[in-house]
């Protein structure tokens, strides 16, 4: 049995580095595949994250660190998916202090994920759910509206349980992030610090065909878009580790090198952390330091914080963001290249 059956992790996942000319519309190309989900960041100046998808439309922007309304009017949309990117547009945006994608002189990242590049209706749940899955990569994005009251299924297409899925109406309310390494009885929250207690999940494990939401977190007939995860060997992996609190700090096994992490500490509140191969001083070598938050809009800070190691990630702080000293975490992370196969991983 193989390895990994993904020779190119970069064909289903890619992070890519741009700087804003501020015209309009402008292409991004580089991803080397076309896009069904988007997620951009101006590094040099603290707009909020923006998440886009092919299921809901490519103008339709949602923010991680914030709850209110997807919207299409923003300064910064994306018209379109092309074949190697996207095209994205500025505009006259009423509220320009939560976007930025194209502005002039500032440095972005943006990471891309690769679904089915196209949906079909999935009837597998209680509910109908319009679903763009890749059971190659494990990825799938639905959207669906949900029940009057009670809990709810949803089907998410691939066809091996998720371990990690992200949630939230299109309208109102805020994230609701599970992890299969906290259990499906909690909850995370990109637009909060906190980890609780949560019936989010309906307290219910996910099958190869379904997960579980319930109404009372995120409201009655509510339109919604889930984002699912499963762990392919060599490619993907959703985890936990317990810090160390050191410099010589924890190392956490992936089984690839990684491409992007991003971690968050569970045992009490603490921002998110994410981190890439694309972007640091030394060009995206070890040791990398520029990170970002999910949960905020702060641009791009630098200090030595982690290495990327041909089979996994090792901390280089003893911060309680990352690292603390007995502190629990989760992570999800994506290759570059895995360990062993047609194109092993090799040290930085």
């Amino acid at each position: 049995m193989a390895y990994t059956t993904i020779k190119k992790p970069s064909d289903y996942f890619n992070t890519v580095t741009y700087t804003g000319d501020g015209t309009s519309p402008r292409s991004i190309t580089g991803v080397g595949f076309q896009p069904d989900f988007l997620w951009i960041k101006d590094r040099s100046t603290a707009y909020q994250h923006r998440l886009m998808d092919a299921v809901r439309g490519s103008t339709k922007v949602l923010y991680s660190s914030d709850s209110i309304a997807e919207t299409s009017e923003e300064y910064y949309t994306v018209s379109s998916f092309d074949s190697d990117g996207w095209t994205g547009r500025n505009g006259t945006g009423t509220n320009q202090t939560i976007t930025g994608g194209n502005d002039n002189g500032d440095n972005f990242v943006a990471w891309n994920w690769l679904g089915a590049n196209g949906t079909a209706s999935n009837t597998d749940g209680s509910i109908t759910s319009t679903v763009s899955a890749n059971t190659t990569s494990g990825f799938s994005i639905s959207t669906f509206t949900t029940p009057a009251s009670g809990t709810f299924t949803v089907g998410h297409g691939l066809g091996v349980a998720p371990k990690f899925i992200i949630y939230r109406p299109v309208t109102s309310s805020g994230w609701q992030i599970g992890h299969d390494s906290i259990g499906w009885t909690n909850a995370v929250f990109f637009d909060t610090q906190s980890q609780q207690t949560s019936t989010a999940f309906g307290n219910t494990n996910p099958t190869t065909s379904v997960w579980t939401g319930n109404v009372a977190n995120v409201g009655a007939n509510a339109s919604c878009v889930a984002y699912c995860f499963a762990e392919v060997q060599g490619f993907s992996k959703f985890g936990s580790y317990v810090g160390n609190g050191n410099a010589d700090g924890t190392f956490v096994y992936t089984g690839f090198k990684p491409a992007f992490v991003i971690v968050k500490r569970t045992n009490a509140a603490e921002d998110w952390f994410m981190f890439d191969n694309k972007r640091s001083a030394s060009g995206g070598s070890n040791v990398l330091g520029e990170r970002l938050k999910p949960n905020t809009s702060d641009s791009g800070y630098t200090t030595a914080y982690l290495d990327f190691l041909s089979n996994g990630f090792k901390w280089r702080v003893g911060g309680t963001g990352q690292n603390g000293l007995g502190d629990s975490y989760i992570y999800m992370a994506f290759a570059e290249e895995p360990l062993v196969g047609d194109n092993p991983a090799t040290a930085r």
